[in-house]
């Protein structure tokens, strides 16, 4: 997790300071050196692993840590609130790199009944947020240089460049990696975690901290299932004794009704919200 990789500990210099270009369509993020004040704060889902990290027995660095993720909480908390004000719902899409978070968005904008947008991280390049573009579909690229992750930050300042008053929901297409995302609260009100089949049958038990987050697990790529071992019931069972009530899903892009299976169950959560 980026709580040992380091890249948090250098976010404690300053929050990233992020500009945009060509026409306000692109943030990158930099990291500026002055030091501001954290207040206190508990999100405990994505804190709960912090003390239990035996890599982490300094006291010191764990306070460090504890600070950026409060932190972190207070800036989630506008979103939602900034979010809610708009009556849009906003959904953490975190998975492997190439598990298909664009290509279901490409594929969900032809089925949904809802009109959504996304916010789009990744180290360099539009790329996935040029595929969406070319779909009809309102995509904020955000390019976090080094960092593994979105935080609440970047994701804040992209907010103010989409149109929300045109949207149902909001997709945070966060940063390919199966550890670092889970730690940070990024404003959202769901969490969508993908897995594909090509990734093999141990993924979810070897990532529990991710798919602890999870309110959906999309299984994708499922139409690959004849050329790889992969037993599906197992994986499930997995993802449930990792939590019990988690909803699950699988997909295959090429079939519109598992497609549509994502999109009316977004639809329900929507309604339930409200």
């Amino acid at each position: 997790m980026c709580v040992d990789c380091g890249c948090s500990i250098r976010g404690m210099k300053g929050q990233a300071e992020e500009h945009s270009h060509d026409g306000g369509e692109t943030f990158h993020s930099h990291e500026k050196s002055e030091e501001g004040d954290v207040d206190s704060g508990e999100h405990q889902k994505a804190h709960e692993h912090l003390h239990h990290n035996p890599q982490l027995n300094d006291v010191k660095t764990i306070a460090v840590i504890q600070k950026i993720l409060d932190k972190n909480d207070q800036e989630a908390s506008l979103i939602r609130k900034h979010l809610e004000d708009n009556g849009v719902l906003g959904i953490n899409l975190m998975s492997s790199p190439g598990s298909g978070k664009t290509t279901l968005l490409e594929h969900l904008v032809d089925v949904a009944n809802f009109k959504f947008g996304v916010i789009e991280g990744d180290l360099e390049t539009e790329r996935d947020a040029d595929r969406l573009r070319a779909k009809g579909i309102h995509a904020q690229q955000i390019q976090t240089g080094t960092a593994c992750h979105l935080d609440a930050f970047m994701v804040h300042k992209g907010m103010h460049h989409m149109p929300l008053e045109e949207m149902d929901v909001c997709f945070v297409e966060n940063v390919g990696n199966l550890v670092c995302p889970a730690s940070y609260d990024v404003g959202t009100h769901l969490n969508i975690v993908l897995v594909s089949v090509p990734e093999g049958e141990d993924k979810i038990a070897k990532y529990p901290v991710m798919f602890r987050q999870a309110d959906l697990v999309l299984i994708t790529k499922t139409d690959l299932l004849p050329h790889f071992k992969y037993d599906m019931e197992a994986e499930k069972a997995e993802a449930r004794r990792i939590k019990p009530n988690v909803d699950i899903l699988e997909v295959n892009v090429n079939d519109i009704d598992s497609v549509k299976a994502v999109s009316d169950w977004i639809s329900f959560k929507r309604k339930m919200r409200g």
